[in-house]
Parts: C-alpha cells; sequence; structure tokens
C-alpha cells in the first residue's frame, strides 16, 4: 500500500527548470493525500510550457509505484511566488501565514455587523456523533445550489473534520498585505483550523485561545460578499459556542440531533443555551432517523423515533428534516471526490435542498 512519504520521496528529485530547486523544498507539490491506491495532490507551476511536461513526470513516477488513481490539481504560480521562487525563498509555515494575516487584523471588521445584510447560522448539537458537521457541510451546498454566497467556517476547532469531509486538498492562500482568502468548494467559501494544522495533530489550547482564532477567522479573511455564513459549532455549550453567541448577537440557529431520547435529551441544552442568550432557533434537523432498506424500501428505525420532533417541541420551533442513515456512494477516483457530500441528484440531497429553501424563507422573509 503507497504511503505519504514514499509519494513524497519519489518527487523529491523533480526541479524548476528556472532555479533548478526540488519543487517538494519549494513547497510547490504538497496536499499530497494518499488512500490505498489513489494519489491526490496539487502542484504549481511557473509557466504554462512547464505545466503538461510536469504533471506527465509526475503520473509516471506515481502509476511506476503502483498509483492506480492519480487526481492533481494544476496552479500557476503568481508573481509574487515566481520573485519569491527566484530568489529561493522558503514559502512561510501555515502557522506564519496565520500570523501575517492576523497581523492585518481590519479585512473583515464589517462582516459582523447588522448591517452587513450576511445572516449566520450557527449549527450546533448537545453532543459529538449525531452527524452535525455533515449537515453543516451538506446544507452550505445546497444554500449555493440555490445561488446563494455562501461562507463556512469549521468552528469544531478541537475536532475540525469539513476540509477532509469536503474533499479539499489545498491551503488558503494569503495575499502581500496578510489577507487569508478562503478555500471555494461546491460554490462554499471555507475556513478551517484543519488548514493550519498538519498531519492531524491535536489543538491543545485553552479557551481564550480558542475565541481569538474565531475573531480571526472573521477579521482576517476576504470572504468577499455573503449571503449566508455556516458555522460548524463544537458540540455541547462550551466556550466557543458562547464566543459566537456574544461575537454574533444576530446568529440564528439550527440543532442537530439523533432520533434517539438521550440524545435529543442532551441537544436540548444547545437550544436552551440559544433562547437564553436570544438567538433565534430555526428548525431541528433529526439526522439518522431511519435506515431505508436497499432491497424493500422499508424504513429501519435504527435509534428509535421521536427524538427530533420531542425536541422541535420542546425548543417551540419546526422539525426541519428527517435525514436517512447513511453515507455518500462517493468513489474516490471521481474529480470532484468528497466522503459526505451528496451529490445533486441524489435524495439526500434533495432533503438538504428543501431545508435550504426553508432557511432562505426563514430568513429572508420570503414564502416558501
Amino acid at each position: 500500500m503507497l504511503t505519504r512519504e514514499q509519494v513524497q520521496e519519489i518527487l523529491q528529485p523533480l526541479t524548476d527548470p528556472e532555479t533548478g530547486q526540488s519543487l517538494m523544498g519549494l513547497q510547490r507539490i504538497r496536499d499530497i493525500v494518499v488512500k490505498e491506491r489513489t494519489v491526490r495532490l496539487s502542484v504549481t507551476y511557473s509557466s504554462e510550457d512547464m505545466k503538461a511536461s510536469l504533471e506527465a513526470q509526475i503520473r509516471e513516477l506515481l502509476q511506476a509505484m503502483g498509483a492506480e488513481h492519480i487526481h492533481i490539481r494544476m496552479r500557476p504560480l503568481d508573481q509574487t511566488g515566481v520573485a519569491e521562487a527566484s530568489n529561493g525563498a522558503k514559502e512561510p509555515s501555515d502557522q506564519e501565514k496565520l500570523t501575517k494575516g492576523h497581523a492585518a487584523g481590519m479585512v473583515n471588521n464589517k462582516l459582523l455587523s447588522e448591517q452587513s445584510g450576511v445572516h449566520f447560522i450557527a449549527i450546533a448539537s448537545g453532543k459529538g456523533g449525531v452527524g452535525k458537521s455533515t449537515v453543516a457541510v451538506n446544507l452550505a451546498v445546497a444554500l449555493a445550489r440555490q445561488g446563494k454566497r455562501v461562507g463556512l467556517i469549521d468552528a469544531d476547532i478541537y475536532g475540525f473534520s469539513v476540509p477532509d469531509m469536503m474533499g479539499i486538498e489545498e491551503g488558503p492562500s494569503v495575499w502581500d498585505d496578510g489577507i487569508i482568502m478562503p478555500v471555494e468548494r461546491f460554490g462554499v467559501k471555507v475556513m478551517s483550523m484543519g488548514f493550519f494544522i498538519r498531519e492531524n495533530s491535536p489543538v491543545i489550547w485553552r479557551g481564550p485561545m480558542l475565541g481569538k482564532m474565531l475573531r480571526q477567522f472573521f477579521d482576517d479573511v476576504g470572504w468577499g460578499e455573503l449571503d449566508y455564513m455556516l458555522l460548524d459549532l463544537p458540540p455541547g455549550t462550551g466556550d466557543i459556542a458562547l464566543d459566537v453567541h456574544q461575537m454574533i448577537p444576530q446568529s440564528k440557529e439550527i440543532i442537530v440531533t439523533t432520533p434517539h431520547a438521550t440524545a435529543a435529551f442532551v441537544a436540548a441544552r444547545a437550544g436552551a443555551m440559544a433562547i437564553q442568550t436570544e438567538h433565534e432557533i430555526l428548525g431541528v434537523i433529526e439526522n439518522m432517523a431511519y435506515y431505508p432498506c436497499p432491497h424493500c424500501g422499508e424504513k429501519e428505525y435504527v435509534f428509535g423515533r421521536g427524538g427530533g420532533g420531542k425536541l422541535a417541541e420542546t425548543l417551540h420551533t419546526e422539525l426541519l428534516a428527517q435525514l436517512p442513515l447513511g453515507a455518500p456512494d462517493n468513489h474516490p477516483a471521481e474529480p470532484d471526490f468528497s466522503p459526505s457530500v451528496y451529490k445533486a441528484e441524489t435524495e439526500c440531497a434533495g432533503i438538504y435542498d428543501e431545508v435550504a429553501v426553508k432557511i432562505a424563507a426563514k430568513c429572508e422573509g420570503t414564502a416558501v
């Protein structure tokens, strides 16, 4: 089985024709993801003449190693990058990029203003393991399918998962003035702590540092014009949830639960926090509500029934949807592969589209 280290080693001899330096050393080959015999990576090229030759060389080397599915994202090197490469300058680390972006400190101060016109929606749950992040990414994509301009912040800083769930293989770029540009995928602009932590390292921070990072995601990122900003919150009612309530008093909330009575009982705490801080609850989404038998189509209620409806009744809100237990049938060899985003033509994507229409109607005051 291929490993990331083997891929790095085999590609190490590739050099930039203008400087003679290793492309790996210049970090021009990066975002390497290896799963069994599938390899994904991004390559930055300095000239169109180099592009085709470089891609062909990489494919040849990887195929010789036994890679069967190779996905290469080719990106042009901007003029600043060309100058740095020619001077042998090392690309700044991800943490240095983050620090540089924080120094700018004046990008999106208006984003949090109530006059910005952006609808903030926090996706919350009482406990982990209920599919909150899956709901967040698919709802963001569904809103984008409705023609909305959507941003998504992976605010679950300890348990970030959005980049992997959406199949994002590249990190954000940083402009000369320190502005961090979010990564766009499926029409959604995404920012996550996962972009700045390599090799799945744990984040060991205290509460105040988490709040500063979240503030930076608002202040130092070039989001551009947005209609909706979704925030995938950590489970429970901890520091980040409290920071969101304080930073964005106009934010609305969606509570995710499973039909199990205990999960709904715990989720009620997240809802109670929203009510106590005077944040509108848009509704409840019951995930893993049933398992549709692939043979007969009958619904099997694996985790019980009624938890989502009972929670919605407790919180005096609407049960927005009941989603089946399952995962997208996406193949790693597909160019737009993502482990957790449902394709537009699937039944689950249709359910998310219906939720997106309901959410837009609630937020924008339009009829469904």
